[in-house]
C-alpha cells in the first residue's frame, strides 16, 4: 500500500521507518532541514533505533515538504504533527492537525485519515461531524528515545472509529492488523472501540503515568526535608506487586513532549466535572519544582551550573523540560547560571550562558544541577545535586 505520514517527530520518524519496510511510505514535514536528514539517511531526532534503521534497512521511504507529492494516492494518511496545551484557550491547539486534513480532504478524498497526535476529547467526532467522514484515532503510546522501540514491541495497539460510520470499523481492524505486522510482539493486545474512548485512554494513560512520578517526588520531598533515604523507602514500597518498580524514579518534576500537556488538557476536559486527583497531579509538578529550586538556593552556591537541558537520557527534547522550570526559578534570586548541554550549539539558552566544554563548566560551577545523572560527573561528585537516585530514567 501507499501511506503517508505527516510529520516528522517521534510519533511519524518511529512509524515511518517501520511501515517503510513493507509499504511505500511518503512522509511530509515543513522543515526542508529535516526532509533532507531523512531522505539522506539519517534521523532527525535522537533515537538510536531510528538513525539504526534508516542506515541498515531497504526502506520504501522518500520524505518531501509538498503535501501533494506526499498524499497523491495514498491509502492511508497518518497525522503525526505536534499539539500543544494552550493556556489562553484552555485547550489543544490542534490546528496543525486540522491543517493536514483539511489539504488530505483536497488531494485525496478517499484516503483514510488516522490521527496520532495528542487530542481533546471528542476532537475526532467533530472532524466527521464537520464534514469529513474518512478519519480515525489510534493513540500512540511511546517513550522519548525509545520511540522505534515501542513500536516495535506495543504494549496494546487501539483504534478509534466514530459510531456514526460503521463502515469505518472494519478499516479500523485493517489499520490493527497494519500495525501489528510491523511489530514483534504476536500478542499485542488490540482493541477497537469508537474514538472519544480511544482519545480518553491516551490522556488517562498519561495522566496516570504523571500521577505516579508525582507522587514519588513528594515522597522524596519528604524524605529530603525529614532526613530520611527515600531510596531504601522507595524500594521497600516497590516490592509489592500492586505498586511495582517502575516510573518510581524522583526527578525535578515530570516533563517532555507529553505529560505536561496532556494532564493540562485532561484537566481542561473535565470542565463541569467534579474532581479533585486531575487537578492535584498538575500542581504537584509546579510545588515540585518550587521545591527543587529551595533546596539548590539552600546550598547558597556563587554560580549554578546546569547539567544539560533534555528531558531524559537518549533524548534531544528541550521542550517543557523539567530543569527549565528550575532555570527560571533560580534566575530569579538572581544567581549566576551556566548550562552544558552539547546537542544545543549557541552561546546561550535564553538568557543564560552556555558552556559546551565539560572540564571548564565543572570548573566554573559551585553546584552542578543534574535532573539526570552521569558518570561523566563522577570526579566533581561533591558538587552535584541531583535526586536520580536509581541512575535511570
Amino acid at each position: 500500500m501507499r501511506i503517508a505520514i505527516a510529520g516528522l517527530g517521534y510519533v511519524g520518524m518511529s512509524l515511518a521507518v517501520l511501515l517503510a519496510k513493507k509499504h511505500e511510505v511518503r512522509a511530509l514535514d515543513i522543515s526542508n532541514d529535516r526532509v533532507d536528514l531523512v531522505n539522506n539517511k539519517k534521523s532527525p531526532i535522537g533515537d538510536e533505533g531510528i538513525s539504526r534503521y534508516l542506515q541498515e534497512e531497504n526502506l520504501n521511504l522518500k520524505a518531501t515538504v509538498c503535501p501533494s507529492v506526499a498524499f497523491t494516492n495514498s491509502d492511508f494518511i497518518v497525522v503525526a504533527t505536534p499539539t500543544n496545551y494552550d493556556p489562553k484557550q484552555n485547550y489543544f491547539d490542534t490546528s496543525s492537525v486540522e491543517s493536514v486534513i483539511e489539504t488530505a480532504s483536497k488531494i485525496a478524498p478517499d484516503s483514510t485519515v488516522i490521527v496520532r497526535s495528542t487530542v481533546p476529547v471528542g476532537f475526532t467526532e467533530r472532524i466527521y461531524e464537520s464534514g469529513y467522514k474518512r478519519v480515525l484515532f489510534s493513540p500512540e503510546f511511546l517513550r522519548e528515545g525509545e520511540a522505534l522501540n515501542d513500536n516495535l514491541y506495543p504494549t496494546r495497539i487501539i483504534v478509534g472509529y466514530p459510531f456514526e460510520e460503521p463502515a469505518l470499523k472494519e478499516v479500523s481492524y485493517k489499520i490493527v492488523e497494519i500495525l501489528k505486522q510491523v511489530s514483534l510482539n504476536e500478542n499485542t493486545p488490540t482493541l477497537i472501540m469508537r474514538s472519544t474512548e480511544a482519545e480518553a485512554v491516551k490522556l488517562f494513560s498519561n495522566t496516570y503515568l504523571a500521577m505516579r512520578v508525582a507522587f514519588f517526588n513528594e515522597l522524596d520531598s519528604f524524605s529530603e526535608t525529614r532526613g530520611l533515604d527515600a531510596k531504601q523507602v522507595i524500594e521497600g514500597i516497590g516490592f509489592d506487586r500492586r505498586i511495582g518498580n517502575h516510573y518510581n524514579n524522583p526527578s525535578f518534576g515530570y516533563g517532555g513532549y507529553c505529560f505536561p500537556k496532556d494532564t493540562k488538557q485532561l484537566l481542561a476536559n473535565y470542565q463541569n466535572v467534579p474532581n479533585r486527583i486531575i487537578a492535584a497531579i498538575v500542581d504537584a509538578n509546579a510545588i515540585r519544582k518550587d521545591f527543587i529550586a529551595e533546596q539548590i538556593l539552600s546550598r547558597c552556591p556563587r554560580t549554578v551550573g546546569i547539567y544539560k537541558l533534555a528531558m531524559k537520557s537518549g533524548s534531544d527534547n528541550f521542550r517543557d523540560s523539567s530543569i527549565l522550570g528550575i532555570i527560571d526559578r533560580i534566575k530569579a534570586s538572581d544567581l549566576d547560571v551556566i548550562i552544558y548541554e552539547p546537542s544545543f550549539k549557541g552561546e546561550s539558552f535564553g538568557e543564560v550562558r552556555v558552556i559546551n566544554d565539560l572540564t571548564t563548566f565543572k570548573a566554573n560551577s559551585n553546584l552542578i544541577v543534574a535532573n539526570r545523572y552521569n558518570s561523566e560527573l563522577d570526579d566533581v561528585k561533591d558538587k552535584v545535586y541531583s535526586r536520580d537516585l536509581f541512575f535511570r530514567d
